[in-house]
């Protein structure tokens, strides 16, 4: 251009500009603009985001600096967008404050992205109060500013919030797009509400909408974490592309729900397809192997994982294979493994060395498990529990009366335990011997009558267990009137005979209810699906998912 002497105008410098900043010529795009005979608005953006691509924020708000000297107000809303870009990138609240200010003198408050920006970079910034306080000024609000204030609420964590603001969408009638759909996906995964989920995904279909790679990979992460993994394998094999993240979801999730052959398939098609599993892949396949038994599977998978450099085994594939060892009876290996690891074990490792002594009552190297773990995790209530119930199995009444003193001297107690069932788009929540459900008579009718049948079919309660809902003194009390019972009996006089029933609590769950859970989807001929504070239970037809290690 230069050598035929033609001359270009401003827009052929904008384009020649915005081709080196493509190309990551940052030193010749940076010439280019210092020799323009004249510069518009435009320009300055281009330069101004051409610097916040190639990651250097500081040299756009220094341009930005320049040119608000130079035009003051006149440098239009445009550039200012770039330029809360750069503050964004920059995470500089202070940056981002004064280019709010300048927002402000402009007077383009009642700019279709200026506004979005700012929330955007409060958001970024750790300030969701300021966020939401642009967002509420806002004159009107397109769908990108309410996706842009959704995101934050992800981001930061506050699903509940994100919810509130989505109804507020729906009441005002907003036009969904791709964004709000993955958003929501992720926002509803988090809170376990998987009828909203189903709801915005039928939205989505009926809509026309394409669903994006991280919709699709929200979309399979919910349906595994409720155990609906046919859903979640169909949903899978459709989407047009995938990435590591959405292979891990289903592999993990196969995983959790005892579908340890699935898993491995899974495992070894991504290798089959060329992508490189990462610590993550690992982690799901070998919970997989832990939650399935297979442990020849697990060695070979854990001996691969530690041939890479780039996948040396942590701390957590540690855990996942000592309780693997442990759950075969192999407590002499499992305690090897903490032994010979090329780091400080961790608590999550002694926890697994103790899990597998309690199912199999080994004295002496629970008592030394427990001396680490309570060392690391003084305060950790479960630790506690754990030992107790060892001792109390063994008949060692002395070992766990000095537990439960150690409870009371460090001023540690058992907070009450609570299950809760969704039954239409409605959560009802449950506590041991819970009388305040409107239908309680009914849910303790049914609970007795479902006691009365197991017992035909041979039942007998499990004796010497303490759980967090039971406090010392009801330990002769009824284990009938748990928690997780009262949940079911609720979900069986709500529901028609074929619903499947899905129950959440946060406390693992007792040796007499898992029996009693077996037996109860054996009588009524449903599968029971329970999330408890270990892992996922499916129940179904007298079995149990977990092959009775949890």
């Amino acid at each position: 251009m230069e050598s035929s002497g033609f001359q270009p105008d401003q827009y052929m410098w904008n384009r020649v500009l915005g081709m080196y900043l493509a190309c990551g010529m940052l030193a010749e795009a940076r010439e280019v603009f210092e020799g323009m005979p004249a510069r518009s608005r435009v320009t300055w953006g281009v330069m101004m985001g051409g610097l916040v691509d190639g990651r250097q924020p500081r040299g756009a708000l220094a341009l930005f600096g320049e040119l608000w000297g130079e035009m003051g107000v006149g440098a239009g809303p445009r550039v200012l967008v770039v330029a809360v870009r750069a503050a964004t990138a920059l995470g500089s609240v202070r940056a981002g404050q004064e280019l709010h200010c300048c927002v402000a003198k402009m007077g383009a408050c009642e700019d279709q992205y200026l506004p979005c920006a700012l929330v955007d970079m409060y958001s970024k910034c750790g300030r969701l109060d300021e966020a939401r306080r642009v967002f509420d000024g806002m004159p009107w609000r397109s769908v990108v500013a309410w996706n842009t204030m959704l995101a934050a609420y992800s981001l930061h964590g506050c699903a509940e919030e994100a919810v509130d603001l989505y109804h507020d969408m729906c009441e005002c009638g907003v036009v969904f797009d791709q964004f709000t759909f993955s958003t929501m996906l992720g926002v509803f995964s988090r809170l376990g509400l998987l009828e909203h989920a189903k709801q915005i995904h039928a939205s989505l279909i009926q809509s026309g909408l394409h669903m994006d790679i991280v919709g699709n990979t929200a979309l399979v992460d919910l349906y595994c974490k409720w155990g609906r993994m046919e859903d979640a394998r169909h949903v899978f094999e459709r989407m047009p592309s995938r990435n590591l993240i959405s292979w891990n979801a289903l592999i993990a999730g196969y995983g959790y729900h005892g579908m340890g052959a699935h898993a491995i398939e899974m495992f070894e098609r991504l290798i089959a397809e060329g992508i490189a599993p990462n610590h993550v892949t690992y982690l799901g396949v070998l919970n997989a192997c832990r939650f399935s038994g297979f442990i020849d599977k697990g060695k070979r998978i854990f001996q691969l994982m530690a041939q890479n450099p780039k996948t040396k085994p942590r701390a957590m594939h540690y855990a996942c294979v000592i309780e693997l060892f442990g759950q075969q009876g192999l407590l002499d290996e499992a305690y090897s493994m903490i032994r010979k690891a090329p780091f400080t074990p961790t608590a999550n490792m002694w926890g697994a060395l103790l899990t597998a002594c309690r199912i199999h009552k080994n004295i002496q190297l629970a008592r030394l498990a427990a001396e680490q773990l309570l060392a690391m995790e003084p305060q950790k209530v479960n630790n506690y529990i754990v030992l107790l119930n060892l001792y109390i199995s063994s008949g060692r009444q002395d070992e766990a009366l000095k537990v439960v003193n150690t409870l009371n001297g460090a001023g540690l107690c058992m907070s009450n335990a609570c299950s809760w069932i969704t039954v239409k788009k409605k959560d009802h929540r449950f506590f041991f011997k819970d009388s305040l459900h409107p239908k309680s008579s009914e849910i303790y009718r049914k609970l007795h009558t479902l006691m009365e049948a197991l017992k035909e079919l041979g039942y007998v309660a499990e004796e010497d267990e303490l759980l967090p809902d039971i406090l010392p003194d009801e330990l002769k009390t009824s284990k009938a009137y748990h928690s997780e019972r009262l949940a079911v009996a609720f979900g069986i006089i709500s529901t028609s005979p074929s619903t499947p029933l899905t129950i959440n609590q946060s406390h693992r769950l007792c040796r007499d209810c898992h029996k009693v859970m077996k037996l109860v989807a054996q009588v009524t001929k449903r599968e029971i699906v329970l999330r408890d504070g270990s892992r996922f239970h499916h129940f179904k037809l007298g079995t149990c998912s977990c092959g009775d290690y949890w």
